[in-house]
């Protein structure tokens, strides 16, 4: 019984990594949607299931740096993090835009909590 659990969390470790990385290949040529955090989430759960795709996206030639200093340090470079707070900033923009008040309000909040934890996180 405990063999078929464990086989059962590695496919969903690994459905969910690939939901992950899939994600964040699509935040490749999207503006808004970014790459990185998609795929830290994709390692994460590839380190649980499917070590290949794991070393895959660590040895990314554009994102796997970024990738590992995040593990390995949980540091993010300035221009990630600039990068990161003026994509949402612009996601922010967007709502307001398009759907207008009160709902620009939760991007605000988003931009505010999420920008001042990327602010904060060591380079």
């Amino acid at each position: 019984m405990e063999r078929g659990h464990d086989e059962m969390k590695q496919r969903l470790y690994f459905a969910a990594g690939l939901i992950f990385f899939a994600l964040g290949a699509a935040g490749i040529p999207l503006p808004l949607l970014p790459t990185v955090p998609f795929w830290l989430l994709a390692v994460f759960f590839f380190a649980r299931s499917n070590k290949a795709w794991e070393e895959r996206l660590l040895n990314h030639p554009k994102f796997g740096a970024q990738i590992r200093n995040w593990r390995e340090h949980g540091t993010l470079s300035r221009r990630s993090k600039i990068v990161a707070i003026t994509s949402i900033a612009a996601g922010a923009v967007l709502t307001w835009v398009t759907v207008g008040f009160p709902w620009v309000w939760i991007s605000i909040a988003v931009l505010f909590v999420s920008g001042t934890w990327l602010a904060t996180r060591p380079e």
